[in-house]
């Protein structure tokens, strides 16, 4: 029988002889984790077996990358994979590890809940703690806050998070609260931005989160970025990034000049209504950004100068308020109707 498939979907990997990473698709089966160039590629680029493999996350070998996870195989070879966001990270986690344990117990893959091995009490959840934290209504609040004539955007302080870890009953104390603030940031969810949190991250000590109004942090996968005293301009171009992130993820783009077909991280933040691209494989500045203000967003079954070899179902398009067109494709076509979903609320509710 062949094996049976898992999860799929775009991940960024480290080549295993250049420091270089790309963008690939990935599939994961019960018995290794195949990844192609192309998601319409027949044969994959390589193929990782999970028998007798481990797996580390977060994996912190890369000071500036984050989301990173790590798979050691059974003869200490190293693949490293990055997610776009926290969530995905913590999926692909959760199903490799499943998979591997269930190949050292000769048992077939079946979805369960499993342990991440942090030294916190068996009843907490980091990933649904994380995700209450992030509320917009009830969760910790994200803010522009100055320090030593810098601006930080989207982040908050470390005092903040242990006070409502207490006020929302997570812990009975600030030590307690501390504890859980730690483990959420050793597990990659949040991050430090200033310079007191980073060096509280890298002490080495075990409370290595602060309770400090001084010390600021930031969610992995939030719109925070930092700048100094800027002019008029600068600040009109980060307005931008001001709104809140509404969806995110990996989708392949076709280039308006050479109609080409490249994968990009999405994000798509409301009020402003902007979605930005980026090199997926890079952590710079968007490599571009639609307003969507006014947009009209559908399905298409395909798209003009395309190739048909470049593209294989699940496309969607968005015309601009000025007529300018993007031709998108998603992995699948829930994922589809997802996308089509969020940017009709936003291109309706946003600036």
């Amino acid at each position: 029988m062949e094996p049976q498939e898992i999860r799929e979907g775009y991940l960024v990997k480290k080549g295993s002889l250049l420091n270089s990473w790309r963008a690939v698709w990935v599939v994961l089966s019960e018995d290794g984790v195949d990844f192609y160039k192309k998601k319409t590629d027949r044969s994959p680029k390589g193929m990782i077996p999970l028998k007798g493999a481990t797996l580390s996350s977060p994996c912190q070998d890369f000071v500036k990358r984050t989301l990173v996870f790590k798979i050691t195989t059974e003869k200490k070879q190293d693949h490293f994979f990055q997610a776009s966001y926290v969530e995905e990270r913590e999926l692909w986690v959760k199903d490799i590890k499943r998979a591997i344990t269930c190949l050292e117990g000769g048992k077939k893959f079946a979805r369960k809940s499993t342990r991440r091995s942090i030294r916190l009490p068996e009843t907490v959840n980091l990933a649904a703690l994380y995700t209450e934290m992030k509320n917009q209504d009830d969760g910790v609040k994200e803010l522009k806050l100055e320090q030593e004539n810098r601006v930080f955007n989207h982040c908050f302080t470390g005092a903040t998070v242990v006070d409502w870890l207490i006020s929302k009953e997570k812990a009975r104390n600030r030590p307690e609260a501390l504890m859980l603030a730690t483990g959420l940031m050793n597990e990659g969810f949040l991050q430090p931005a200033g310079d007191l949190s980073k060096e509280g991250a890298e002490s080495g000590e075990q409370a290595a989160f602060l309770d400090n109004t001084k010390a600021l942090y930031y969610f992995a996968d939030s719109g925070f970025f930092c700048e100094g005293y800027s002019s008029d301009e600068d600040v009109l171009l980060k307005e931008e990034f001001r709104g809140n992130i509404i969806k995110q993820g990996c989708l392949v783009k076709q280039g308006h000049r050479r109609k080409n077909w490249k994968v990009r991280k999405f994000i798509l933040r409301d009020d402003p209504a902007y979605i930005h691209y980026y090199d997926p494989a890079k952590a710079d500045d968007p490599l571009g950004s639609i307003h969507l203000r006014g947009a009209v967003v559908t399905a298409v079954d395909y798209v003009p100068d395309a190739k048909k070899k470049d593209i294989d179902g699940n496309l969607f398009e968005i015309i601009t308020a000025d007529e300018t067109h993007y031709f998108l494709q998603a992995a699948t076509d829930q994922e589809r109707r997802e996308w089509i979903k969020a940017v009709q609320m936003v291109s309706k509710s946003g600036k």
